[in-house]
């Protein structure tokens, strides 16, 4: 779901997989940092955990504790790449408390650009669910996740909204 560029060459190729409520993710790593975290095919096999890297083993427990419990926060040590733009909408999700929500326009005007850049800065974004991009939503309804409107991505979006407590 998520369209994310390659993780670095030294990154390792997958550090674990985790069954979750919205499905099968893969987490990849290095010894640092986490760099993506992707949506399996709920048919994918779980691979477990391959390269248990310190990244990997804090982000598997922060997971499993915001599965359980929607606030509870993530510290994690992050290397998703990207455009310094991204990076600043990027930062700017992180800043979004769990249960709330911004529009696409609101986070606009507060960055300080349009939209639609916005929304192409959360599309690409390669940390789903660490980097919050299913907290922004369009004025009248939930809009897009991972660059669809329909489907398993915007399932896994509302999905999320509404862990949190968001009725959208």
């Amino acid at each position: 779901m998520t369209q994310a560029p390659n993780p670095p060459a030294d990154a390792r190729p997958l550090g674990a997989t985790l069954d979750t409520p919205v499905g099968p993710l893969a987490l990849y790593a290095d010894a640092e940092a986490l760099y993506r975290l992707e949506f399996l095919s709920p048919q994918a096999p779980a691979l477990g955990v391959r390269e248990a890297t310190p990244p990997v083993q804090r982000a598997l427990v922060q997971l499993d504790d915001y599965f359980r419990d929607p606030t509870s926060p993530f510290s994690l040590p992050l290397a998703p790449g990207g455009t310094p733009f991204q990076r600043r909408v990027w930062a700017a999700l992180g800043r979004i408390p769990p249960g709330q929500v911004r529009t696409y326009g609101e986070l606009a005007r507060a960055l300080g650009t349009g939209p639609r850049a916005v929304a192409a800065a959360c599309r690409a974004n390669p940390l789903p669910i660490l980097v919050p991009c299913h907290r922004v939503v369009a004025v009248d309804g939930p809009g897009g996740y991972a660059g669809a409107v329909s489907g398993r991505p915007l399932a896994v979006k509302q999905w999320l909204l509404g862990h949190e407590g968001v009725a959208r």
